[in-house]
């Protein structure tokens, strides 16, 4: 096992040596760039996440990843070519970029500008999580609880009521979830019915 005393050389050198290792264990991608935006490293979750190789990202402007929220802050006139610059991090803010095929990843980005010991901006770091999947549930939740509002009753069980309303959405709920459902209930009450919107449910899901 390597032992080097914190703060020498040796230290430094085993730290950078492991640095590549641990940014790539990383599940979010991150992306360093330069004061001008060009992108001087990526981890493999951004790869991932993009669908461009390293070497298709370093050296390219960040712009290639088409960030929306980015081009809102580049209409803004100022001294900064981006507003990170200017306010020195954004947290949390959810946006899209463009992946390599053309497709849009919807991700949380958070970033800081990185500043020398002198206080100086060097450049910039960012990460971004994929949020696409999350995304996508909360769309599709979205629409089945606009059919629960619709007049054609939802999935072929009829009731505008305000009662049959929490009825429809332990339905989602169960249809939602990994775990096993059983319908109890005397003949003729709609037992089918609710086993048959599960199925729907959980297929489109």
């Amino acid at each position: 096992m390597l032992n080097f005393n914190r703060g020498t050389p040796m230290f430094e050198q085993a730290l950078n040596e492991y640095w590549k290792t641990v940014v790539d264990t990383i599940q979010d991608g991150l992306m360093v760039v330069d004061k001008e935006g060009t992108i001087i490293s990526v981890n493999k979750a951004l790869e991932t996440i993009t669908g461009y190789g390293r070497k298709e990202l370093i050296g390219k402007q960040c712009s290639v990843l088409r960030c929306d929220i980015c081009e809102i802050a580049r209409e803004k006139r100022g001294e900064d070519w981006c507003l990170l610059f200017r306010k020195g991090s954004f947290n949390m803010r959810k946006c899209t970029i463009m992946r390599k095929d053309g497709t849009l990843v919807h991700v949380i980005k958070n970033a800081s500008v990185l500043r020398d010991a002198n206080g100086n901006v060097m450049g910039a770091v960012e990460t971004v999580t994929d949020i696409t999947e999350i995304v996508e549930k909360d769309t599709q939740i979205e629409a089945f609880r606009r059919e629960l509002r619709s007049e054609d009753g939802f999935h072929g069980i009829l009731g505008l009521s305000a009662k049959m309303q929490p009825v429809f959405e332990i339905v989602t709920n169960a249809a939602l979830s990994d775990a096993p459902v059983l319908i109890l209930g005397e003949s003729g009450t709609g037992k089918d019915l609710v086993a048959k919107a599960i199925h729907t449910i959980s297929q489109a899901c």
